[in-house]
């Protein structure tokens, strides 16, 4: 309401006494802005990804700075990653800093009254030229959120770059600016107006027209502020965002900018609070399941507001949205709300034969819908929804985990947030191209390391069946990098969580929360299990349904670190870490013999599972001689790998310094049954920590390539995790014009029990899978061209085969495309994958001539890639060497502009191809 208008009235009213000016403010049911409560209200939820201005400062950024961050004298950022983390640096905080300023924005979020914080006086950085609504910001960069600043940039090469390959080699480190008009009517005076950001990149500060809102350190958490005091309305109004992402922030790439969604939320005054409702199924049969929800609403009026709040209940179709009636309806509420008051209100209802949720492929995904209504004397004011499902998740110490009370064997990987050659900017399609390849493997278990994903990820998880750890940190107060969440968490670390755990627990994918990774309060005893204890109740307080743990790879069973988990989650320990024999020789880090017996000793009533297993390390299609005769071995230069091309040989034996090779960790787990399962380090190669060579650009580690093409360990891993599916792998590749004659070992990944190896049709034996080993091997085969052949067997009986030949020189160009037809909104992507072949058709395993590609029609380039952690070529590049005859192009549609996207592939000396895609 008009500043002026309000002071009129209470001028012209003042003296008719006190009781004229509570009518005045209870009659209509009006708030602070005057709005009637009466009218019809529709909750909005806008996206605000388009039409941004972005700048990059080259140097000498502003000082608008959350606080001041410690010096770093040297940093080096390609020590092994289960180096112990050490203690802060103490630094002292200026007086100018706008810290004290963004704390308030966490108070929802504290649960002690007397810790939430009070804002000082004063509007800082209301003078700043980039808050101000008469900048001119034409000439800085147009960009549509989500976006990462730093993806399509060079990579930093040579020694000594200012970003190293711990980080991607990529520029995400600085200070920038986003800026965006927003128009908000006139129609909208006294609705509450908020901002709602799914993740920034971090120590996000947001200013509207001028006036400092407030922020959110943590670059992976969601946030909302609410806009409304500082809103012009039937005009424009200037929103400015100021990001902040330090250098030695992270041990991976973590993007840099507005990364995911960013919204225009607009309520009633009384309406559902963020992240307000909470829905549990305490008991679940076949004939019914128990439902209660817990349902949060705020009263940002300043007076007292009657409620009546009406929740139904619908079943969801395949696409997410409500199908038919409605088959439930909870008890009709009446809530009485004291001005600027949060509520909650608890109920519960019975459902009959009730469709459950579970993991695939065995079980089905079944989904339901909580829609809320609000009404004020019989007028709806808000409506909020809530997606759910109904399913029964047991932790067991022996069975291990139960589904429904089916037991089902976790096999898992872990996934960093990046997607590859996009970068850390979240697209929905290329998270489900990766979950797909994923479920194609026989995984059917995430766990997101080490930080909070985008909200659609979880969506897709739940549509798709996967078991989710869903993990909050990195870090505690001990550091692993000296600008990483340590330096906040004193002060973020209740709001982080409690923020965390309310977004994400109605989700049915979610199993279990961990609130840690890897820690240095592992290795700090008594104190470090205090921290621990601390976050273990926070998380409970918030969710008391769900199981939480911390990540260990240090804590031992008779340490207090340990005690304080809801079950024991072990990074490598099960397996032992640099215990084996070609591990022996290493200095340094943790050593420590297989500690499943001991855990389940000290823990008998509680589940374990790996939460990192192998760290196996590899590049697709790349094959180093000799080959150990070990089932597992630490990669170095010249065993296993290659320091000159930067590649590690994809015999898929090789492991970093603290790993297991997938062949122990299948014994392992093996010799213990009571183990629920693994989490693989990791699904996807992502962005950062290039072990063993961080002159590179990305992980070694993935069971598929950072371009989403499969290295063989994809099909030892399928052979286990999908036992009835037919599979026969050979490797390696049979092109070695340079090998005639030396021994070139043969291994065999499959599903059946044994089989025979043929060389130009001559057997090289028949062979069984010996107990607790995973693959057959023919280590002393002497090469010649030709042609190789298996032939597998599964209770004698012909199994699957599988025939590797070598190739006539490459003659044309190949390509391929997930779907040959996307949507018209700016957002969907085509995914082409580009193959050299020879005149039959075979993929020649070792050309690497250079690719260009053109686009016509409605649709363009958005990057290229080829797998290769050791390319340092921009992403962005309409040309690309291929990388063992392979390459990638990722093609976006064009918004509102349908038709059809011709792309065309050339190469010197190849026959050229056209593809053609459309776009609706």
């Amino acid at each position: 309401m008009n500043t002026k208008l309000l002071n009129s009235i209470f001028f012209k009213i003042k003296n008719l006494g006190f009781l004229i000016i509570v009518v005045l403010f209870t009659f209509s049911g009006l708030n602070v802005c005057g709005q009637n409560l009466k009218s019809n209200y529709k909750r909005e939820r806008i996206k605000l990804n388009e039409g941004w201005h972005f700048m990059l400062y080259d140097a000498n950024p502003d000082n608008l700075i959350y606080d001041v961050r410690p010096k770093i004298e040297a940093e080096n950022d390609s020590k092994v990653a289960d180096s112990k983390p050490t203690e802060a640096v103490k630094v002292e905080t200026k007086e100018d800093v706008l810290k004290n300023w963004i704390l308030p924005s966490a108070n929802d979020f504290i649960k002690d009254p007397s810790n939430k914080h009070i804002r000082p006086e004063g509007n800082p950085g209301a003078d700043f030229p980039f808050v101000k609504a008469d900048f001119k910001d034409d000439a800085w960069e147009k960009v549509t959120l989500p976006h990462d600043w730093a993806i399509t940039k060079p990579f930093y090469v040579g020694d000594n770059p200012e970003v190293g390959g711990g980080m991607g080699r990529l520029p995400s480190q600085g200070v920038a600016w986003y800026r965006k008009k927003l128009d908000i009517a006139t129609t909208d005076k006294g609705k509450i107006i908020y901002l709602d950001v799914d993740g920034a990149m971090s120590y996000a500060i947001v200013w509207l027209n001028g006036h400092l809102v407030g922020g959110w350190p943590y670059g992976y958490n969601s946030f909302r502020l609410d806009l409304t005091p500082f809103l012009n309305y039937g005009g424009p109004n200037q929103l400015s965002i100021r990001i902040d992402n330090p250098n030695h922030s992270a041990r991976w790439y973590p993007g840099g900018g507005i990364y995911r969604n960013v919204w225009l939320t607009k309520t009633a005054p009384v309406h559902v609070a963020q992240w307000g409702t909470f829905i549990t199924t305490p008991e679940i049969s076949v004939n019914e399941a128990s439902i209660n929800l817990s349902l949060k609403l705020e009263n940002k009026t300043t007076s007292t507001q009657t409620v009546q709040a009406r929740t139904q209940i619908y079943a969801l179709d395949d696409f997410g949205k409500a199908k038919g009636k409605a088959i439930a309806d909870f008890p009709s509420e009446t809530i009485n709300l004291n001005p600027d008051e949060k509520q909650v209100k608890e109920s519960k209802i019975k459902l009959k034969k009730p469709k459950l949720w579970g993991a695939y492929p065995s079980q089905k995904q079944n989904l339901y819908l909580a829609r809320t209504r609000l009404y004020i004397d019989g007028k709806q004011i808000d409506e909020y929804d809530t997606p759910f499902g109904i399913r029964k998740i047991e932790f067991h110490p022996i069975q291990g985990l139960l589904v429904n009370d089916a037991k089902i064997k976790i096999q898992g990987v872990n996934q960093h947030h990046d997607l590859g050659a996009l970068g850390a900017a979240f697209n929905v399609r290329a998270a489900q191209r990766q979950l797909e390849m994923l479920r194609e493997l026989g995984c059917n278990a995430i766990r997101l390391s080490h930080n909070p994903p985008a909200p659609e990820l979880l969506d897709l998880t739940d549509r798709m069946g996967f078991l989710v750890i869903d993990e909050i940190f990195d870090s505690w107060e001990r550091k692993k990098t000296p600008h990483d969440f340590h330096l906040i968490f004193p002060d973020w670390h209740e709001p982080d969580t409690r923020s965390f755990i309310r977004r994400d627990r109605n989700h049915p994918s979610v199993i279990a929360w961990s609130f840690g990774n890897e820690v240095g309060e592992q290795y700090t005893d008594a104190a470090g299990a205090t921290i621990a204890q601390k976050l273990h109740d926070i998380v409970h307080e918030e969710d008391p349904t769900r199981l939480a743990s911390a990540s260990q790879n240090y804590a031992k069973p008779d340490m207090p670190f340990s005690k304080v988990m809801d079950f024991m989650s072990l990074n490598y320990q099960g397996e032992g870490i640099r215990d084996a024999p070609a591990y022996l020789h290493l200095k340094g880090g943790i050593r420590t013999s297989p500690l499943y017996p001991a855990f389940q000793k000290a823990f008998p009533d509680k589940m374990i599972v790996s939460s990192e297993t192998a760290s196996a390390l590899s590049t697709r299609g790349s094959y180093i001689f000799p080959v150990t005769a070990e089932n597992s071995a630490p990669v170095s230069d010249g065993v296993g790998a290659n320091p000159l091309t930067k590649e590690v040989s994809a015999y898929e034996l090789y492991t970093a310094q603290f790993g297991a090779s997938p062949d122990k960790v299948f014994a392992t787990q093996d010799r213990h049954p009571y183990v629920a399962g693994e989490f693989v380090w990791t699904g996807w190669d992502y962005l950062g920590e290039p072990t063993p060579y961080y002159s590179a650009r990305s992980s070694y580690s993935g069971i598929i390539d950072l371009a989403g093409f499969k290295k063989d360990r994809f099909y030892l891993y399928q052979s286990r995790w999908r036992p009835n599916l037919p599979i026969a792998h050979i490797l390696p590749h049979w092109n070695w014009p340079n090998r005639v004659g030396e021994i070139t070992p043969v291994h065999v990944f499959t599903s059946g029990d044994e089989a025979e190896l043929f060389l130009n049709g001559q057997s090289l034996g028949r062979k069984k899978k010996v107990e607790l080993e995973s693959r057959i091997r023919w280590d002393d085969v002497k090469y010649q061209a030709g042609e190789l052949k298996v032939v597998a067997y599964k209770n004698s009986k012909i199994w699957a085969e599988e025939t590797v030949k070598t190739t006539d020189k490459a003659t044309k160009l190949v390509v391929m495309v997930d779907r040959p037809e996307i949507k018209s909104d700016g957002e969907d992507l085509a995914f082409i994958t580009v193959k050299i072949t020879d005149k039959n058709g075979l993929m020649v395993p070792n050309a690497n001539s250079k690719i260009r590609f053109s686009i016509e029609g409605s649709g363009e380039i958005v990057a290229t890639d080829n797998g290769d952690p050791a390319n340092l070529v921009s992403f962005t590049s309409h040309e690309r060497e291929a990388y063992n005859g392979m390459a990638l192009v990722i093609v976006r549609s064009n918004k509102r502009s349908k038709g059809t996207i011709t792309l065309v592939a050339t190469s010197d000396g190849l026959e050229k191809t056209v593809l053609k895609i459309k776009n609706n």
